[in-house]
């Protein structure tokens, strides 16, 4: 029973689990969030995996949430064909399945969430009660046929279902799904291989680190690639599929740019091309900039401003200064997609009159035929400020 003016509470097992499958049934009479713990522990308070219930609009039960650590790991946003999985009301049948750094969650039969990570590998169950407001004073939550299996787990795993996207923490490694599904490492978690200087023949000498499986640019004085200089790929790409994981500093400024031309531009400045901007919105004054926020993070800079477009209403999921966040950039046929933390806060047409438009008034007005070219190469921008990437990946989309 959910109590006003007390925390998030958990009824926890004594025993800790490792790989398992874990299954139960809840009912939820009324609109209380409310979620399982996995391979939680507790260090003044309970973290670790929770398996989401969620009776709002947002509809994110069966995703995968870090309590108390990292936040959303699996949302559904990435699995929008689950988002009525559960139903209010009536009694629903969950599923957990842990065996590895693989987890898979199951509601009423339906595949949820296909998390890869390997933060934690063994750890309690625990029952959670949220925290309320005053209007869901009084409200419960039940659950009943709790059981677990501990041996022989991957004799016993449902088979996945193929169209669940599966969502990888790894650092620098790819899992077998990724393999199978055309992706590839972008960066190798060492070498420059594959990448060279915007506007040099090889990778700059210094300035850019490689460290602990970690690409950096190292703080200068701020400015637009006056220090080491922008980075791109080699190879070029047309239809694509990026992900990555970026950290940055107080005040950083950063982008990730995509349909580059490195021959554009041989003067002062970055490399030309449309880009995914990475700031602190908060301390850099390029956030105020622009129109409208169209130079916050997310955005495709100067040009659209990234907004919640997974859960309208609600705001970007950025996770902080010093944490990863990780960004995916998707473009198929002209149609472009950025997402922030596994939520999409941008889609346009790079081929529409509406794109043109909105290049004719941006600072890109000057460079013919800007963001409509049939391929670039991908680049990660020096701006003067220290940033991180890690876990730089692609696949090529028929």
């Amino acid at each position: 029973t959910a109590v006003l003016n007390t925390p998030n509470t958990f009824l926890c097992t004594k025993k800790t689990y490792s790989d398992f499958i874990l299954e139960f049934e809840i009912l939820l009479p009324n609109h209380l969030n409310t979620g399982v713990q996995f391979r939680s522990n507790f260090s003044s308070v309970v973290n670790g995996y929770q398996c989401e219930i969620d009776p709002s609009s947002r509809a994110f039960s069966g995703g995968i949430y870090d309590e108390q650590r990292r936040g959303w790991m699996y949302p559904i946003s990435l699995n929008p064909k689950a988002s009525d999985a559960f139903q209010l009301g009536m009694w629903n049948k969950v599923r957990i399945e842990c065996l590895g750094n693989e987890i898979r969650t199951y509601i009423n039969g339906i595949m949820c969430s296909n998390l890869v990570d390997d933060m934690t590998n063994e750890g309690f169950i625990g029952l959670q009660v949220h925290s309320i407001g005053e209007k869901e004073k009084g409200y419960v939550v039940k659950w009943k046929n709790l059981q677990i299996l501990t041996e022989d787990v991957a004799t016993y795993r449902f088979d996945p279902d193929p169209e669940v996207m599966q969502m990888s923490y790894l650092k620098n490694e790819l899992t077998e799904w990724e393999k199978r599904n055309g992706w590839r490492l972008l960066w190798d978690g060492a070498t420059p291989a594959g990448w060279r200087g915007a506007k040099l023949d090889e990778f700059p000498e210094s300035g850019w680190q490689m460290k602990d499986g970690e690409l950096t640019v190292l703080a200068t004085d701020g400015g637009e690639s006056t220090g080491p200089g922008d980075i791109v790929t080699t190879s070029n790409y047309s239809n694509f599929e990026l992900e990555l994981e970026f950290k940055i500093t107080e005040g950083a400024n950063s982008g990730i740019k995509y349909f580059v031309d490195p021959s554009l531009n041989k003067g002062q400045g970055s490399a030309i091309g449309c880009e995914f901007q990475i700031l602190d919105d908060q301390r850099c004054p390029d956030a105020k900039m622009g129109v409208n926020g169209n130079r916050t993070v997310g955005s495709l800079y100067d040009l659209i401003t990234a907004e919640n477009l997974s859960v309208p209403g609600r705001g970007k999921q950025f996770k902080g200064i010093g944490k990863w966040n990780k960004a995916r950039i998707v473009s198929r046929d002209g149609k472009v997609e950025h997402w922030l933390n596994n939520e999409k806060i941008i889609e346009y047409d790079r081929n529409s009159q509406i794109f043109k438009a909105l290049v004719a008034y941006s600072k890109y007005k000057d460079w013919p035929n800007f963001g409509r070219w049939p391929e670039g190469s991908i680049l990660l921008q020096d701006h003067g400020n220290e940033v991180s990437f890690r876990s730089i990946k692609i696949r090529e989309l028929n």
